[in-house]
């Protein structure tokens, strides 16, 4: 992208008026989206996403400037105003020099969604979207977007690094919307990975089939119950919960400021023995996986919660030096457009040692959350609210009667410790987290668990 003596005199530069470190982030990505309804392509657009993000740190205060103008001048201009917010400028920069350091690639496209053309990404989303509408009369509108990027990156910094990484990722969000009368139901679902062979692994059809089948059963069920009660949540997508209602309080964005829940909390006792948590950024080809975080740090998997006691938080650099923790490879960004900050990758419960048919048919009356929705958490609280997308009853030990409109509230820490059970099946599922450094591609998971309380409300 730029030589290394440039790179080195770019952060001398950064570093003029005292910082005491100083990191650059340089991008180019290209990206394509193609868009279609009731199987007419009404869109597809090609972008570019080039430029540079310098951050500069003294202590705990740091500045961030950027720019999409890469040349040499103009990366040392977008320096200097950098290093004149966090003091004086010297007259004499400082010589960084800098090691390259080669990473190898552990997440590998094996075929480039670059390399396929735009007509064959459409013949794949009809195949989509021949299983969404030929599900049921019912269904009145259908939606595939089929969305790829590469992003090459470089990043160096003032201990001396400097390294480079290439991520591609192609996916595809299946929306179906189901009528009956006055009645409308949505349902949704992501597929994807990272090269565009993940498409010859599916069963196309199928999986769009399957989407319209929860619009389908949403127009035909009953209204959720309410009130508190045990409530099985399905694997998969049912990650979600702990993703945003506790996931978010572990990263140290929010953890070094005080406004999470879990502050200065290591070592204590937050969930259940039957919980362990992890954030494993190096799963192989996994959705939220990554060679380096955006600071360039290794990832690594990180065990956040053991037999229900606190053990880590998620760490970036900055953050890190406000809590006083070594930075753990889990800082991330949209682009260059956003400073790095601690963002989970594939989040998850780890496997336990219960059957799934023993879980169900040890609730006597309750609910199956089998598929969840999206939430929302207050991070200071640990209040939460989430909505079941594809819920059933439970009534003597069996699954029953689906049913719609739900949703589960409560308080992060107090769910946890109720999580009595949970199966030996993991599965992960895809999605997109936006938080202060932008979206990004992430992961959450679980096995099947059983919560032996929690409040169910109708919306």
């Amino acid at each position: 992208m730029i030589l290394k003596k440039d790179i080195e005199e770019i952060l001398g530069n950064a570093m003029s008026s005292g910082g005491d470190f100083a990191e650059i982030f340089l991008e180019d990505t290209v990206k394509n989206t193609i868009k279609m309804t009731n199987n007419i392509i009404h869109e597809a657009n090609t972008g570019r996403i080039h430029g540079a993000g310098i951050r500069i740190c003294r202590g705990i205060d740091n500045v961030y400037v950027y720019t999409n103008d890469t040349t040499l001048k103009s990366l040392i201009d977008t320096a200097r105003k950098g290093a004149m917010a966090i003091g004086d400028l010297k007259s004499k920069n400082i010589k960084v020099p800098l090691t390259r350091r080669l990473i190898k690639d552990r997440h590998k496209a094996v075929v480039l969604p670059s390399a396929i053309v735009n007509s064959k990404k459409v013949d794949v989303m009809k195949e989509v979207n021949s299983g969404l509408v030929e599900y049921s009369e019912n269904i009145k509108q259908s939606k595939v977007y089929f969305m790829d990027s590469d992003q090459k990156i470089m990043i160096a910094n003032s201990n001396g690094l400097i390294t480079t990484d290439r991520r591609v990722r192609n996916h595809m969000l299946l929306i179906s919307k189901a009528c009956k009368g006055k009645d409308m139901e949505i349902a949704y679902e992501i597929f994807g990975g990272r090269g565009f062979e993940v498409f010859d692994s599916l069963n196309l059809r199928d999986a769009g089939k399957n989407v319209s089948r929860i619009a389908c059963n949403l127009l035909n069920a009953e209204n959720c119950p309410s009130g508190k009660m045990p409530v099985v949540i399905g694997k998969g997508s049912g990650g979600v919960l702990f993703h945003e209602a506790c996931g978010h309080l572990i990263e140290a964005t929010r953890v070094a400021n005080g406004s999470s829940i879990f502050s200065n909390r290591l070592g204590e006792k937050i969930a259940s023995d039957k919980v362990t948590a992890i954030d494993d950024g190096t799963l192989c080809s996994e959705w939220g996986s990554a060679n380096i975080d955006d600071e360039g740090v290794k990832t690594r998997k990180n065990i956040l919660i053991q037999d229900g006691i606190l053990k880590n938080y998620l760490v970036d650099r900055v953050n890190g030096r406000r809590l006083g923790l070594e930075a753990n490879g889990c800082a991330r960004r949209e682009s260059y457009r956003y400073a790095p900050t601690s963002r989970m990758s594939n989040t998850y419960i780890a496997p336990g040692e219960d059957e799934e048919k023993d879980i169900i048919s040890s609730v006597e009356n309750g609910l199956y959350a089998k598929r969840m929705g999206g939430g929302s958490v207050n991070t200071l609280t640990g209040e939460f609210s989430f909505v079941i997308m594809e819920g059933y009853t439970i009534n003597n030990g069996k699954i029953d009667r689906p049913v719609k409109g739900g949703t589960i509230s409560g308080v992060g820490q107090e769910v946890l410790m109720k999580i009595d059970m949970v199966s030996k099946e993991l599965e992960l599922a895809k999605g997109m987290c936006g938080a202060v450094s932008g979206s990004i591609p992430t992961s959450s998971g679980q096995p099947m668990v059983r919560v032996s309380e929690i409040t169910v409300c109708e919306r």
